[in-house]
């Protein structure tokens, strides 16, 4: 027969305190059954037991009970990675292969057109070139310098808009401006409406067309982006192998302005695959209120919070200052060689040894670049960049027509390695939900030398008479900005490193809830043998 005072002080203390004691022995049953059930105490287990013991929801990682809280503090907040069990995950697949199938497409139409400007420079210096114009190069050079420069100058309102309206929208009337640039670019009969039809006109319907082809990828492919990047940016170096022929044959057979007309074939081509860019992740323009508006606040159109990751800013830094030289030999390399080989070379073969080597190095540093983890993509392009800076500073040096393939060789090989590797570093930097910011805003900044450099190295050349020191200098950019990329990975791990230990892992958060609930329990033991002794 147990004592009288403790008979006295269980009733008292039961009296005093039905809430708590109640509690107090189911926990304790439940944390001696948990401790039975495997002949080891587990306090993740007694916690668990505990909280359906007392008539609780069994505890969740990283959730907070709702019991009663420590006399001194609070049950610590939930951690801010619960979230992350919610994250999309990419198909890897499916309905993916016909989008990847339109995006090459869409490269291989854009960038093939854009590469094979120098037989159109050729052309267009001989439809409306004046031969006592001091200056023919450098005003002709603006018509392909326009054209690929908006591609890149449009990106970023081309993000705000993808982001509103979604891929589809956006790549389907890209392509219809293209379309209708290139078709009115072919009943233009002198060289000054060409800079609004074909520099302007085509190339922002281009830029419209051509980045939502890069973002729709990241909708269906995680795992195998790098290849699926690498296969998709390839179909310009197919275009850039074969429309250089193309155009020659057609140029020779049916004019320049015809074949603008054929080209647009190809530009309809692009806006019908514009219809397969079915998004799965969900775009801006559905707002949370639902308001009657389609279109978002202002500081989610300008949204320049991707400029807060200093590794980025970084990379939008050093990819510019790159490219001072990158397209000046795709412009003035044709007409170089006829300056310095002669006119009777097939100057078509360079540009098809450009896009050969380009392709494989798509193909090749994009599967490459599925292995190399994080950041540290950066230095594929750094490798890159030495290599094309090397190989421009190469050019004026090579005096026979075979050293001139061997240069093309490599330099397309490492122009593929740059391309190809850009959208996945865009990834790793800033993360899914930014990225199509953080390639427009990349690929603005990429227009100023874009544009800038050709009009350069044609004015260099009509002022020296040669092409040497314009492709001397075109070698230097690519050095510089590839050694500002050095300190990317070095920086995205430094600022990494402090968010990690900022978050707080679910071991962590269970370890203060367990802690907080032993709290609770001695404090209800505390409580009972107080009642004891006083009574």
């Amino acid at each position: 027969m147990a004592p009288v005072s403790e008979e006295m002080g269980a009733g008292d203390a039961a009296s005093s305190s039905p809430a708590r004691l109640p509690c107090l022995e189911a926990n304790d049953i439940a944390g001696h059954e948990a401790k039975e059930k495997n002949g080891t105490w587990s306090p993740h287990g007694a916690l668990l037991a505990s909280a359906e013991g007392a008539g609780e929801a069994p505890l969740k990682p990283g959730a907070v009970t709702m019991g009663t809280p420590p006399k001194n503090g609070q049950f610590p907040p939930p951690p801010p990675a619960q979230e992350k069990a919610e994250e999309f995950e990419p198909p890897e697949g499916g309905w993916g292969w016909v989008v990847m199938l339109a995006s090459m497409w869409c490269n291989g139409a854009v960038f093939g057109i854009q590469n094979s400007c120098g037989i159109l420079f050729k052309s267009l210096v001989k439809e409306f070139g004046d031969p006592e114009d001091k200056q023919l190069m450098f005003r002709t050079a603006w018509v392909n310098s326009l054209s690929m420069g908006m591609i890149f100058f449009c990106s970023p309102i081309v993000s705000v808009f993808t982001n509103i309206y979604g891929c589809r929208t956006v790549a389907v009337v890209g392509a219809a401006v293209a379309f209708t640039g290139l078709l009115a670019s072919s009943f233009v009969r002198s060289l000054g409406p060409l800079y609004f039809t074909y520099g302007i006109l085509f190339g922002c319907g281009c830029s419209f067309a051509y980045q939502p082809s890069l973002v729709i990828l990241g909708h269906y492919f995680k795992k195998r982006l790098g290849l699926v990047n690498g296969i998709v940016t390839a179909g310009s170096s197919l275009f850039t192998v074969t429309l250089p022929f193309l155009l020659t044959i057609l140029i020779d057979s049916v004019n320049l302005y015809n074949t603008f007309r054929i080209l647009c074939i190809f530009i309809f081509i692009l806006f019908l695959a514009g219809f397969t860019y079915k998004p799965l992740m969900p775009s801006a323009k559905i707002s949370e209120d639902k308001s009657k508006s389609r279109f978002p606040p202002a500081k989610k159109i300008f949204n320049f919070s991707i400029f807060k990751v200093k590794s980025y800013r970084i990379w939008a830094l050093g990819i510019p200052a790159a490219l001072f030289g990158y397209f000046i030999p795709y412009v003035h390399l044709l007409e170089h060689v006829k300056e310095r080989i002669g006119e009777n070379v097939p100057e078509e073969t360079l540009l098809l040894c450009l896009g050969i080597t380009s392709g494989i190095g798509r193909l090749m540093f994009g599967r490459i670049a599925d292995y190399i983890p994080g950041a540290k993509k950066v230095y594929l392009q750094v490798i890159s960049f030495f290599f094309i800076g090397l190989m421009s500073m190469m050019i004026p040096l090579c005096y026979t027509f075979g050293g001139l393939i061997a240069v093309c060789l490599f330099m397309g090989l490492f122009d593929g390695c740059f391309i190809s590797i850009m959208a996945p570093i865009a990834f790793e930097l800033v993360g899914a939900q930014l990225v199509s910011q953080a390639i427009g805003f990349l690929l603005g900044f990429m227009s100023i030398p874009m544009i800038v450099g050709p009009p350069v190295a044609g004015l260099l050349r009509d002022h020296l008479g040669t092409y040497d020191v314009a492709f001397y200098l075109a070698g230097v950019p690519p050095l510089i900005g590839g050694a500002v990329l050095c300190f990317i990975p070095w920086v995205h791990e430094k600022t990494k490193k402090p968010k990690e230990k900022a978050s707080p892992e679910e071991g962590e958060t269970v370890e203060k809830i367990l802690e907080a609930k032993s709290t609770t329990v001695l404090d209800s033991k505390k409580f009972s043998k107080e009642s004891e002794s006083v009574i």
